[in-house]
């Protein structure tokens, strides 16, 4: 009997452990196998991996409802919630990861340039190490296609856009005046030093419905978010002094940069075309605070910067030659916040706060002016899995312009608020590794004009094989007119264009090919009678106008040991009929060429850094009033071969050499002539040169660090 119960308890135990079989097969969305694909019960120790041909089979002891996890290397992780008796014969697809390193990237009309982008034409040392740009964050984006080269102006003129077309954004908040001014036939330079940025975007058309206000670019600078140790950085240059620290705390960091500019000594050793009562001088100040919370992070960004100079340059109309003079202050402050909000939510906001106060002395007249400016911004963003992504949000602008002009018996006061209330959504979806989709509507309503205008956005991206894909954008982008004109007039319009992309680009092993035509259309462009804006000028918003164009560029950066080269090349055909021109015409800042190769050589026995850059362009648009053809005649081509040489004294000391225009091309900028026509009814005239052909400059760069070996290489 006791046998029998023994017998009955162990039939017992046996059939409480039976096995279930659990068997299928894995396919990718073409339907074909994917082999070695991990498939097995979650929280348990049962599972397989898919054969050759797709198939798993394994065995389990447990019972009922189950989940089944099926995931490989770059496709979604898939889970099946069943009971286990009906884990048989399943048919697994899986979907392609679309956040994999090899999925499609929207790139029509934008440049990613930074250490954490999934495609990267240039990266932060780029930016800083090239030759022609001397130290300057904008100077280093004209090296890319899409770039008209101004070189008595300095700013960014993109697809035969004005300067003004393209706006700047520091951590995606609006920087009102990005410039520090200069004198005419003089070039500027951007105001914020690169030390403290890590990323850089640069749309050259077709950017995203969050911005707005932009007819032809805009160039997102982004602050480093954690620096990675303390340190102090000192700089000694032929120009002038640096000075930079950070500090490291748990949850905080404190950055801090300042400098010091006095052309003076420059002058002295090396004569310019102008006569300097007061030599260029300059200081600036910076300072970025992070704080880390538990759920995201906030940041401080503020700068100041005062420039004072006066000169007086040669004018075909004025024997002694035209006075200028001027004194501005610029403090920015911009605050923002970055965070998640809860499961797959996360918002952005930020406020920015500009105030530029500018005193001239023009000839016998003075002009003050000041500018205020505020940017507020609120962004949320939600993500419905890897696929679909939605943002939306709102932000406001402000600004308010004054100025006096005196000049004998003629005082006048005038000035405008211009406020502009905006909001925007977009939704990005990825159907696919290869076929991505952003949609985007963006409406601004101008309280100045009393108008909102509506402007659509939309991208498409399509991986055309394992290293190429193509994009298509299009989009509609407003602008109110700038200060120079809503100072004397504000029954006007807002400006408008549309634009229309095709991208194609190219990415294999350090090596990367980007081609791209565009389109562009302009309707409203601001209209005025006489040589400048003024009160008599009449004003109307009856100028329009086109733009188009093939970009390319290529890079390598592993096909040559230590060395690194990129080559960009624009052709633009544009015309526009506004300002004051008389007919529709190739306006003077347009090249119809532009030619720009950059390239780096590491010399590890000297340890030494060789870098070149050179710059061509075809002639510029001028006026002749001695023919009667409008802006019909060309200037020289435009030609600028520049070198730097870094050199490393020790791990943390360099001595830093470069040279503008080596091969001191006598390049032309435009001509001036005179107002009244000579003897044989000929208008004479000048030729505007640079003020100087060549431009010479040392430093010496030292850091201090905790670890003892970083430098500023990447800041050279």
């Amino acid at each position: 009997m006791r046998t029998l119960i023994i017998i009955f308890i162990l039939l017992f135990q046996f059939e409480g452990n039976s096995q279930t079989t659990i068997s299928g097969k894995v396919l990718d969305n073409k339907k074909l196998p994917i082999p070695g694909a991990n498939v097995y019960l979650d929280g348990t120790y049962d599972g397989a991996t898919s054969d050759e041909n797709g198939l798993f089979k394994f065995e389990t002891s447990e019972e009922g409802t189950q989940k089944l996890i099926v995931s490989f290397l770059s496709y979604e992780t898939k889970t099946l919630e069943l009971d286990v008796v009906n884990m048989k014969d399943l048919v697994i697809t899986l979907k392609d990861d679309v956040s994999a390193l090899d999925a499609v990237v929207i790139t029509a009309g934008t440049f990613e340039a930074n250490d954490n982008s999934k495609v990267s034409v240039l990266n932060s040392l780029d930016v800083v190490t090239t030759a022609s740009a001397l130290g300057d964050v904008l100077g280093a984006i004209q090296t890319l296609p899409g770039t008209s080269t101004n070189a008595e102006d300095g700013r960014l003129f993109v697809r035969g856009g004005r300067a003004e077309e393209t706006q700047i954004f520091i951590d995606g908040i609006r920087v009102f005046t990005p410039y520090t001014p200069t004198a005419g036939n003089t070039p500027t330079r951007g105001r914020y030093s690169p030390f403290l940025f890590d990323g850089i975007t640069f749309s050259t058309g077709g950017y995203s419905a969050e911005y707005g206000q932009a007819l032809s670019s805009v160039l997102l600078l982004n602050t480093i978010d954690e620096p990675d140790q303390e340190k102090t950085d000192i700089g000694l240059m032929t120009v002038g002094a640096t000075l930079g620290n950070t500090q490291k705390w748990e949850k905080s960091s404190l950055s801090v940069n300042a400098s010091y500019i006095n052309l003076a000594p420059y002058l002295e050793a090396f004569d310019d075309r102008n006569d300097w009562q007061s030599p260029y001088e300059g200081a600036q100040g910076e300072a970025v605070f992070r704080l880390k919370t538990n759920s995201g992070l906030f940041k401080f960004y503020t700068a100041f910067d005062a420039v004072n100079f006066e000169l007086t340059q040669p004018d075909i109309n004025q024997p002694d030659g035209f006075d200028f003079k001027l004194k501005n202050n610029n403090l920015y402050a911009n605050t923002s916040y970055h965070g998640v909000l809860g499961e797959s939510w996360a918002m952005t906001t930020g406020l920015s706060y500009t105030r530029s106060n500018s005193d001239l002395g023009v000839e016998t007249a003075d002009i003050t002016n000041t500018e205020q400016s505020i940017h507020a911004k609120l962004k949320l963003k939600k993500r419905f899995g890897n696929r679909v992504k939605v943002q939306f949000g709102a932000e406001k602008f402000l600004t308010n312009f004054e100025e006096s002009f005196s000049d004998g018996d003629i005082n006048a006061t005038y000035g405008y608020d211009n406020n502009i209330t905006a909001g925007f959504v977009e939704t990005d979806v990825m159907f696919s590794k290869s076929l991505a989709l952003k949609v985007g509507l963006r409406a601004d309503y101008s309280q100045l004009f009393k108008q909102t205008d509506v402007a659509p956005r939309v991208s498409l991206a399509y991986k055309t094989g394992k290293k190429s894909q193509v994009s298509l954008a299009y989009g509609t982008f407003f602008q109110n007119p700038t200060s120079e004109v809503l100072k004397f007039n504000t029954n006007l319009r807002p400006q408008n264009t549309d634009h229309y992309i095709f991208n194609y680009q190219y990415v294999n092993n350090g090596k990367i090919l980007r081609a791209e035509a565009y389109r562009k259309t302009y309707d409203n462009l601001v209209k005025f009678t006489g040589d400048f804006p003024n009160f008599e000028s009449d004003y109307s918003s009856s100028g329009d106008g086109y733009a188009q164009g093939i970009d390319l560029f290529w890079r390598d950066n592993t096909g040559i040991k230590n060395v690194d080269y990129w080559v960009s090349y624009s052709y633009l055909d544009t015309e526009r009929d506004h300002r004051n021109f008389l007919e529709s015409a190739t306006p003077n800042f347009a090249t119809k060429h532009n030619l720009s190769v950059v390239g780096k050589y590491w010399i590890e026995d000297w340890k030494s850094q060789a870098g070149f850059s050179y710059t061509y362009s075809s002639g510029r648009p001028y006026n002749n009033p001695n023919t009667d053809d409008f802006l019909a005649e060309r200037t020289k081509s435009f030609n600028n071969l520049s070198l730097n040489w870094a050199y490393l004294l020790d791990e943390q000391k360099i001595l830093y050499f470069s040279v503008n225009n080596v091969l001191g091309f006598k390049n032309v900028n435009g001509y001036q002539y005179a107002n009244t026509p000579n003897a044989n009814g000929n208008f004479d005239r000048q030729t505007l040169r640079p003020a100087q052909d060549q431009f010479f400059f040392i430093g010496f760069f030292w850091t201090i660090s905790e670890n003892g070996t970083d430098n500023q290489l990447d800041n050279l």
